[in-house]
């Protein structure tokens, strides 16, 4: 019995697409606050169970008779740290087999903000006595895939990431490398991955690309970090995603989006059919 937090959200979802590749349904459970949410994977056969990290009554129901959980990082950055931590007590109570985080790359010497509350995550998973595996994912090509539109309309694509290299992924190829460790389960049992695509980009390659494929000119302009944060704001974006998206680009310049270890292409089992820069999604 293989359960997946937070399965209403696009990563949950394609692992579990991938797993009904190749278990039966009623072997995956899906973790959700509101089972509404996904009364379409409940259709197809998948178990649904309702969880919320921030009730562990609600994970002591959830995780009864769990063999391998997918812990999926929560979207409350500032209350990780503690919902992670009921999530990882619940599965010690109930005496889950495995239990795999995606974590942040390089999340042990990470400048982004958003590695602490991983650092943390990690710490208490290491500490709990559970078999464990940290899935430390990169960045999403979705996310720089969002900006395209605006590059296009205005011929320019914004940033603070100067020269940094970026080794993105699709959520597809992470949520590939996760079904695989819920599948191999034993195999994996305490090891860190850290996981990225097999080639980089800088943003300045990024635009050029662009422009290649669309025979529109957009061209990078790299900004101060507080002006990049501010220009954000003004466009309408809430202020806590300028700060998260601003200091990603800033950690990029620092070398925290790269990685060249192929980890993740070893781990799916196959080279990532990736361009040099993201300009497609499959």
């Amino acid at each position: 019995m293989i359960l997946i937090t937070g399965a209403s959200g696009q990563l949950g979802r394609l692992v579990i697409d991938t797993l009904l590749q190749t278990l039966p349904a009623e072997q995956i459970l899906a973790g959700v606050r509101t089972p509404a949410s996904v009364s379409d994977l409940q259709a197809r056969g998948v178990q649904i169970r309702q969880m919320d990290y921030t009730q562990p009554e609600s994970l002591d129901q959830a995780l009864e008779g769990i063999q391998q959980l997918l812990l999926i990082s929560s979207s409350e950055i500032g209350q990780r740290a503690s919902q992670h931590q009921n999530v990882i007590e619940a599965a010690k109570k109930a005496g889950v087999s495995m239990l795999a985080y995606t974590s942040l790359l390089h999340a042990d010497t990470s400048p982004l903000g958003l590695a602490e509350e991983h650092r943390q995550t990690e710490a208490m998973l290491k500490a709990s006595g559970l078999n464990w595996v940290v899935l430390r994912n990169g960045w999403y090509t979705e996310n720089y895939l969002a900006s395209l539109p605006a590059a296009l309309e205005q011929g320019v694509l914004l940033g603070c990431a100067d020269e940094g290299r970026i080794a993105s992924a699709t959520r597809h190829d992470y949520a590939t490398a996760a079904a695989k460790v819920l599948l191999g389960a034993s195999q994996h049992y305490q090891k860190t991955y850290e996981l990225a695509g097999d080639t980089s980009y800088s943003l300045a390659e990024y635009a050029t690309t662009i422009s290649r494929l669309t025979g529109k000119s957009v061209n990078y302009q790299n900004l101060p970090e507080a002006d990049f944060r501010d220009t954000l704001i003004s466009i309408g974006l809430p202020e806590p995603l300028a700060n998260l998206l601003s200091d990603s680009d800033s950690g990029a310049s620092q070398g925290a989006l790269f990685d060249d270890s192929r980890q993740l292409s070893q781990l799916i089992g196959a080279r990532l059919h990736l361009s040099k820069v993201p300009y497609k999604v499959h």
